[in-house]
């Protein structure tokens, strides 16, 4: 009875409906896309066959490199730093939630380079390359196509991973070998290191210390620094020191490590290679030997 005269009251004891899930896709940080930076296989997010007929790609620790003729096909590396060149253009493939697609016009006489930017802020680039004249939508249809197959391979989940045996530089942490007080002079008073994002490069100061494998023979006269043949060449403010090992696990390439001393006055001289020999004399011993 009390129902019947309060029917109004009663009616509206019930439960209301469940609201939709409206929450959507959740926005692609590079970490979800990529898993551990520190061993993916750049050559899996790029469809060879179809981005670059015939080209040879080589994975290194950072990237890919495809080069076929006067052209060059890069995938990565990540980067997190705010880049000026990078701006918004209309890339016309699909895009996964959170992610945008950019251009970057630094070099663009020569290189077609985007930037696949995640959710998080970091970015992968990708870029096209011609050492001789090219064509520039010709490079940058390439550089489409790289985007694409990289979005298509991350969206069905199949980033391919590298694996490094045993003595590969591939498993050391760069920045325990600049933790030294044998490097203070050449590095900075006071100064620390610091990872990159891949694990596989370091900066401590005025020291750069990166482990890869490389992909262009070596120049210049040989010395031995830290027991080990090396190369030092400038390249601008910097000195660079080099040397090689076979690669375990790809026949016929060569890990490379790469050590950088920057002259912050200027350029590079006698003085800077000076202490970059002075930082590979430190460093070089304390790598494994393949």
């Amino acid at each position: 009875m009390l129902c019947a005269l309060l029917s109004a009251g009663c009616a509206g004891t019930e439960a209301a409906p469940a609201p939709a899930d409206q929450s959507g896709p959740s926005p692609l940080t590079a970490f979800a896309a990529l898993g551990d930076y520190g061993t993916v296989d750049y050559c899996s997010l790029l469809d060879v066959a179809a981005v670059a007929p015939g080209a040879t790609a080589v994975p290194t620790f950072e990237n890919c490199r495809a080069e076929l003729g006067s052209r060059t096909v890069l995938v990565g590396p990540l980067a997190f730093d705010a880049d000026p060149n990078i701006k918004p253009y209309a890339y016309l493939g699909p895009v996964p939630d959170g992610v945008a697609v950019q251009q970057s016009m630094f070099n663009d006489q020569s290189a077609c380079t985007r930037a696949i930017t995640f959710a998080d802020g970091n970015r992968l680039d990708l870029s096209v390359t011609d050492s001789g004249a090219g064509d520039p939508a010709s490079r940058c249809g390439v550089a489409d196509a790289a985007v694409g197959s990289a979005l298509a391979t991350i969206t069905a989940g199949k980033v391919g991973r590298l694996k490094f045996p045993e003595r590969s530089w591939g498993r050391v942490a760069p920045c325990a070998l600049l933790e030294s007080p044998d490097l203070d002079t050449a590095a900075g008073a006071g100064s620390q290191p610091t990872t990159g994002l891949t694990g596989h490069a370091c900066i401590r100061g005025k020291v750069s210390f990166k482990l890869t494998v490389e992909t262009a023979p070596p120049t210049g006269p040989a010395e031995t620094l830290g027991g080990r043949e090396a190369r030092v060449r400038v390249a601008g403010a910097f000195c660079l020191v080099d040397t090689t090992q076979p690669a375990p696990g790809l026949p016929g390439r060569r890990e490379l490590a790469e050590i950088s001393e920057v002259e912050t006055a200027g350029m590079a001289g006698d003085g800077t290679c000076a202490l970059a020999r002075t930082a590979a004399t430190s460093i070089l011993p304390r790598l494994p030997q393949a």
